[in-house]
């Protein structure tokens, strides 16, 4: 199959902006992953090589292709090395948005550089994707088999990465916010008059003297890579207490069933029904049919 370097360079870009709409309307399409890995491994390098080595007499098909590879990789890398000292990270909107912007940054230079050069030339010269002939130094037919073979284990070897991807560490997230969404300012001071909360102090200096409850925010987030069925129990001072949410009480809260990456979070009202100073407020985590907490979070209150 014979292609015209500016006409490949063109059908580059095409593929790339598909990419991008892919992503963007159809998230889950297997189009995101079969163009996703030429994106990564070549597109990049083959606009470049195509920058710099306008007349390629010296270079045959297969080298540009390895060449293109080479460069890929090594362009990739250090856009991503790049983007970890941004405020964007290494993420998939930065990667994608920085490749595709140097894809048709160079893209464009390449092109002018053709028109530049070339003058009086054809414009666009034919790049074979043939096999090249195997007929001189047993060496150099050699090393063009390595070249192609590790090429093609570059790709296999990252296809099978992205096809079954290993499972990272499995977690929960568990933890609690005080007044203003902050991990801080909880509930300090309680003051409890015939058996009901007239007045609350926060650690900011809030006093509230309506709700009747201690606010805090109850945050849960499933890292376990698979469905979780969550629910939660509060204890002050060791001793079962309910839980005030949705405009009523509780002695647990749950089941919470939350998928992978899925983040449960709101507020919930601490009522303590005893006075004393420097009790134990503690929110303990049960996963599916546990009886053991598997995570808890406490805070430490007064009640006069």
């Amino acid at each position: 199959m014979r292609l015209k370097t500016s006409n490949g360079i063109l059908i580059i870009d095409i593929l790339t902006a598909l990419l991008i709409l892919s992503i963007v309307f159809i998230p889950s399409t297997v189009v995101r992953v079969i163009l996703g890995l030429p994106f990564l491994l070549f597109f990049p390098g083959y606009v470049l090589v195509a920058a710099l080595f306008v007349k390629k007499e010296r270079m045959n098909n297969l080298e540009q292709v390895a060449l293109s590879c080479g460069m890929s990789i090594a362009v990739t890398a250090l856009i991503g090395f790049g983007l970890n000292y941004t405020p964007w990270g290494i993420r998939l909107e930065p990667v994608l948005y920085s490749l595709t912007a140097f894809i048709f940054g160079v893209s464009a230079i390449a092109l002018i550089r053709r028109i530049m050069i070339l003058k009086g030339e054809k414009l666009t010269t034919e790049f074979t994707l043939s096999l090249p002939s195997w007929e001189g130094h047993t060496l150099n037919n050699s090393l063009s088999i390595i070249l192609v073979v590790t090429v093609l284990g570059a790709f296999g070897i990252l296809g099978y990465t992205i096809a079954a991807p290993k499972i990272g560490e499995r977690f929960t997230e568990f933890y609690i916010l005080g007044n203003n969404g902050k991990a801080e300012d909880y509930p300090t001071e309680f003051v409890l008059n015939n058996g009901q909360i007239t007045m609350v102090t926060y650690g900011d200096g809030t006093v509230d003297t309506t709700s009747g409850f201690g606010k805090v925010i109850l945050s849960i987030v499933n890292q376990e890579h698979q469905t979780a069925v969550y629910s939660v129990k509060l204890t002050i001072n060791g001793k079962p207490a309910n839980i005030g949410f949705g405009g009523t009480t509780t002695q647990k809260l749950g089941p919470i069933e939350l998928q992978p990456g899925e983040q449960w979070e709101n507020e919930i009202g601490i009522t303590p029904d005893q006075t004393g100073d420097s009790q134990k407020v503690e929110l303990l985590l049960f996963n599916g049919a546990e009886t053991t907490a598997e995570d808890s979070v406490h805070f430490w209150i007064d009640v006069n």
